[in-house]
């Protein structure tokens, strides 16, 4: 039995576990989610813009090594022309390949790579573009790029043309050189317009994106904070709810170890302690100990039954705590047994205690169903005043002057002095009778 349930129980605790941490684990996953996809959308724009710059400077260098080729005719300056020209038009041709449906992946890798791009940074490059070219900045950025085709194109056409003069030899029509070197500045114009908007798009674009990035991320960690607050909370109220059930309970139970059930009034396990307390207790002076046996109990169990009993015990338990003082304590030792504990009382006191309860019970009736009932009470007193008396001898003696009381005729207070020959008895007009 012990062999299958503990399986079952580290099971449930693991499960629990898994429970209490999975709203934390959820929101750390998320907070590395997107800080791992900040982190890539922020590496593929800075190859954009590490990309820019080196279009923008190739394309700059194309133009400057083609007049210098324009003017002095010599092919190793058109060889760093065409050097040049490659790199625009590899991102042009990536950027191409891109734009197909469907994307070719492979071939926008050859392009950017003719495009002078750091092999690291073309996965992202190409990510970027395929996913997010419809986001605004890059939208616009892939226009103004795009716009320089035309232009790309020609001064690709410009280089050859300027090629198949040159193989006559130098231009000697002054107009015509002047026409050539002016079309070259021209686009060179051009391309710097495109590529400053390129540029300019981009680090706005970079800005905007770090700061909705930043706030994403501000705001995962703040809920994570709070998560953890309210989760922190939360088990903070469960174990105080714990605690406050765990006092409760023993609070409880402690109280059922020192009550009984059915009146609520002390049992005789704390009667006998509070007993001993007192009998220890000898700065305390004199103590009145009071047994109270009821006289017609049995002939209610037996006439209306045990329910019928146990509502005529909780009326006698109220009467009693609505007569007894503040320091008193009333118990119900078994059956229709009661005691009192009257602490710092002369015997006169715990005698007119004793007589004034056996009144309120002699005035009092118990109705059920129809049937009415007298309740009187026998009632043994012993006032004990010597320091040396046992709980025992206490007991004894409280119980000697009840029984005497039932033998001479129920409904009166008997009280033991003390001595063994003598007790007083009190009748229902309190006069004094030898025993």
């Amino acid at each position: 039995m012990f062999r299958r349930t503990a399986p079952s129980t580290k099971g449930r605790s693991f499960l629990h576990v898994i429970k209490l941490v999975s709203p934390f684990v959820t929101v750390v996953l998320l907070q590395a989610a997107i800080a791992g996809f900040s982190l890539e959308v922020m590496s593929s724009v800075r190859a954009y813009v590490a990309g820019e710059a080196l279009w923008s400077r190739s394309q700059k260098n194309a133009v400057y090594f083609l007049n210098l080729y324009l003017h002095s005719g010599d092919a190793s300056q058109f060889a760093q022309y065409q050097t040049s020209l490659a790199v625009p038009i590899g991102d042009e041709f990536a950027r191409w390949a891109l734009e197909r449906d469907p994307v070719d992946v492979e071939a926008a890798r050859i392009g950017f790579l003719q495009g002078g791009n750091h092999p690291d940074d073309v996965p992202g490059l190409i990510w970027l573009f395929r996913y997010f070219k419809q986001v605004s900045f890059l939208k616009e950025a892939i226009s103004e790029w795009a716009a320089t085709d035309p232009m790309l194109l020609e001064l690709s056409v410009f280089g050859e043309v300027i090629r198949s003069e040159l193989k006559s030899g130098p231009v000697q029509d002054g107009n015509r050189l002047q026409l050539l070197s002016s079309r070259l500045s021209e686009l060179n114009t051009q391309f710097t317009v495109h590529a400053k908007r390129f540029s300019t798009v981009l680090g706005e674009g970079s800005r905007a994106i770090k700061m909705t990035l930043t706030g994403v991320n501000i705001v995962t960690a703040m809920t994570l904070i709070l998560l953890l607050i309210w989760h922190t909370r939360r088990l903070v109220l469960q174990r105080q709810a714990f605690e406050d059930a765990l006092h409760a309970e023993k609070e409880r139970l402690v109280w059922q170890a020192s009550h009984d059930w059915l009146t609520g009034l002390s049992n005789r396990r704390a009667f006998e302690a509070r007993l001993q307390s007192e009998l220890d207790d000898t700065a305390a002076g004199s103590l009145g100990l009071v047994l109270l046996d009821l006289d017609q109990f049995k002939d209610v169990n037996d006439s209306c039954g045990h329910l019928a009993g146990d509502r005529l015990l909780c009326q006698i338990s109220r009467l009693l705590q609505q007569e007894r003082r503040p320091h008193d304590l009333v118990a119900r030792l078994g059956g229709d047994e009661f005691g009192l504990i009257l602490p710092q009382s002369t015997p006169y006191d715990a005698v007119d205690i004793a007589e004034r309860l056996r009144r309120s019970l002699e005035l009092s009736v118990f109705a059920w169903d129809d049937r009415c009932f007298a309740v009187t009470a026998s009632i043994g007193v012993a006032c004990i005043t010597d320091g040396n008396t046992t709980l025992e001898d206490a007991m004894r003696r409280a119980d000697a002057a009840c029984y005497r009381a039932k033998e001479n005729g129920r409904n009166r207070v008997q009280v033991d002095n003390g001595t063994t020959d003598v007790v007083v008895v009190t009748s229902r007009h309190r006069k004094a009778a030898s025993a």
